[in-house]
């Protein structure tokens, strides 16, 4: 007989690699915003780290490989981004979804060039921690998951020592609230901006790539289901710290999760309200974190222009 602790657990378990991809676009997605730039590009980005990294893991590689392929093209996209927004000061929403429209056609155009049907690819090996996985409770919750898992929580601390801690973090927040002030002090404005656009193609880069590699092992057209906007809203929920976005990724992955749980247990619920509610969630979470007081870096979405005295 099934529990609620057995439904809790199992929707726990299954909640934290769900958050895996979240995680990773949300706090690349958090470095562009802290410098000042708004990339809405990506959900287009991960959909190209998905392929690239699926295509390098179908044609013989590892993994691994298959990852590090998706870091890369995640960097030249997130670098064609800061080349549109930082250099030629386009509108970084439209520009945004311009690299969006890019990344999603192309990805699609070239999986049915270079595979044409649906295959599946071998993933990483979930990690075992021998009599640790079998500790009651916590054992199947916190143990089990595969390497990336970890990484990706590794990532949220360094990601905070990195933006609170270094100087180069403090020269990201500088450029993203004053970046006149931050050039006067003699910061590279552009150079720091064009660093973060593409340290967050790297991320939604690897985001997508754990889609594909680990959660799915096959690529499809829209296998990222709006992530890639999740991700962007999520930096807004966590008020532009790596701990928030990662908060809001884990709310929203356990509520996915609990829905994905209300089917397979058979629940008496109607099955149009278990699948939209996760993004019921989100909206009513951003409807509420927009009434704080904390506000975001007051140079978002501003090109920046070293000659402009207006």
């Amino acid at each position: 007989m099934i529990t609620v602790i057995d439904i809790v657990l199992g929707v726990v378990s299954m909640g934290i690699p769900l958050s895996v991809p979240l995680i990773l676009a949300g706090l690349g997605e958090m470095f562009d915003q802290r410098a000042g730039i708004f990339n809405l590009g990506v959900e287009g980005i991960m959909m190209m780290g998905a392929f690239v990294g699926f295509f390098t893991v179908l044609k013989g590689g590892s993994p691994w490989y298959g990852f590090l392929a998706a870091m890369v093209v995640g960097a030249v996209m997130g670098a064609v981004m800061g080349l549109v927004s930082i250099v030629f000061k386009a509108q970084q929403g439209i520009s945004g979804i311009g690299l969006y429209m890019l990344g999603w056609g192309l990805s699609g155009t070239l999986f049915r060039i270079y595979v044409g049907w649906i295959t599946t690819i071998e993933g990483l090996t979930p990690i075992n921690f021998g009599p640790l996985g079998e500790i009651p409770i916590v054992g199947s919750v916190l143990f089990g998951h595969d390497p990336m898992v970890y990484i990706t929580f590794a990532l949220i601390g360094v990601s905070g020592y990195v933006l609170y801690r270094t100087s180069w973090g403090l020269k990201v927040r500088a450029v993203g609230t004053s970046p006149r002030a931050a050039d006067t002090l003699g910061i590279d404005v552009n150079r720091i901006r064009f660093q973060c656009v593409i340290v967050g193609g790297v991320m939604a880069g690897l985001a997508g790539a754990y889609l594909s590699i680990c959660s799915a092992q096959i690529f499809a057209d829209n296998i990222t289901a709006g992530r890639g906007f999740i991700a962007v809203a999520l930096v807004y929920f966590g008020r532009w710290t790596p701990w928030g976005v990662a908060g809001g990724a884990l709310l929203f992955s356990m509520a996915h999760a609990l829905q994905r749980s209300i089917q397979v247990y058979g629940f008496s619920f109607p099955y149009e309200l278990a699948v939209v509610f996760p993004y019921l969630l989100v909206i009513c979470c951003l409807a509420f974190s927009f009434k704080s007081k904390d506000s975001g870096p007051a140079a978002l979405g501003k090109p920046y222009d070293r000659e402009f005295r207006g």
